[in-house]
């Protein structure tokens, strides 16, 4: 995965923003990351010596006023592997799990804010690369997804990205609106195994509400598949949400070039642990008689559901290979979906062999 435009297009955004100056952390951002922690850490230690009697105070959307004290404040880890670089967090103080501002180079930088940029050519799918987009990449996957958009009393932990995680986020407007994360070809599974991945595998992708409905989840899986043309087989990671499975049927209806190379997999991926896609969708729909519609969430190994939701068009399939049961980590929620009984009877398909499973595909494509 390589940002679209390279090395050139990351001088010109560079240059664009000293020309109109910086407005956004993204565009300000510049520095040792180890430096600005270090910065954080000593404003944590000054707010704590602070009088109760003087608090300072950070105005939110609407001009509130909420008073910056140390019962609000908090360190949770950037990245899932690299629990000593931290970010310090504001919470609003009658609601713990809402997330108001960023500390980073030695000021609070709003939710809102983080996202956006004033660099015109900061546009489209690029690459995460700088330690501001892994702040971006950080805020839409941990606070804008797991707080305030799918906040559930019922829903499991997630936790942020690794330190390395291959990922592009979708600017439009001066907003990074939408990501998509990948488990690259031969990256390790864990850091509690040897095993490896055995083809890229798409493992979250999240459209913000706003932008739902607009075609997005559709663009970042096209862009997924032009960006391994040259592997015979892709995956994305098991399970599905029932409205992943939407934007997946109408993108192989689209496309139907793909509909052998897309799969369901579950880490790492060899031919027992994967459902080809286009077969499930047929089989579900043949199965429930619904004309496509998919509920089949559940992972039948850790007995976990993802939401099943198809109206809310989540477009969303989050990472659940750990869970964060910190109390300093913040609250990632997602809604629990229902299971479908009818995926334990497909996922005998786990244990054919890929010729069969591509057999029958193609008994079903000739009937269609």
């Amino acid at each position: 995965m390589e940002a679209e435009g390279g090395g050139t297009a990351a001088a010109v955004r560079i240059m664009s923003v000293l020309t109109a100056g910086c407005r956004y952390l993204v565009d300000a951002l510049a520095g040792d990351p180890e430096v600005l922690q270090a910065d954080a850490e000593t404003y944590y230690e000054k707010l704590l010596k602070q009088s109760s009697s003087a608090p300072d105070v950070f105005c939110i959307l609407g001009g509130e006023k909420v008073k910056i004290e140390d019962s609000c404040v908090c360190f949770v880890p950037l990245y899932r592997n690299s629990p000593t670089c931290k970010m310090l967090l504001l919470t609003d103080p009658q609601d713990k799990e809402t997330v108001l501002a960023l500390y980073v180079n030695q000021r609070w930088w709003p939710v809102e804010d983080v996202v956006k940029t004033a660099d015109p050519s900061r546009d489209g799918l690029i690459s995460v690369q700088t330690f501001g987009e892994r702040i971006v990449l950080f805020v839409l996957n941990y606070i804008i997804f797991g707080m305030p958009e799918e906040n559930s009393a019922n829903g499991v932990f997630f936790l942020p990205h690794s330190a390395t995680e291959c990922a592009k986020i979708l600017w439009r407007n001066g907003e990074a609106v939408a990501f998509y994360s990948v488990k690259m070809k031969g990256s390790l599974c864990d850091g509690t195994t040897s095993q490896c991945y055995l083809l890229p595998v798409l493992d979250t992708i999240f459209v913000q509400r706003k932008y739902r409905r607009g075609g997005l989840g559709m663009k970042m899986l096209h862009d997924f598949c032009q960006s391994f043309k040259a592997e015979d087989a892709l995956g994305i990671s098991c399970p599905i949400s029932a409205a992943m499975y939407q934007v997946c049927q109408k993108f192989l209806q689209t496309y139907p070039e793909e509909q052998k190379r897309l799969w369901e997999v579950e880490a790492p991926g060899d031919w027992s642990q994967r459902v080809n896609i286009w077969l499930k969708i047929q089989m579900e729909a043949s199965l429930s008689g619904k004309g496509g519609q998919v509920s089949c969430v559940k992972n039948t190994q850790t007995g976990k559901y993802r939401q099943s939701d198809a109206n809310q068009d989540m477009e969303y399939i989050p990472d659940v290979e750990k869970e964060a049961g910190s109390a300093t980590g913040g609250k990632m929620k997602i809604k629990n979906g229902i299971g479908s009984s009818k995926d334990s009877k497909l996922r005998v398909l786990n244990n054919r062999t890929r010729w069969k499973q591509e057999s029958t595909m193609q008994r079903i494509q000739k009937r269609s």
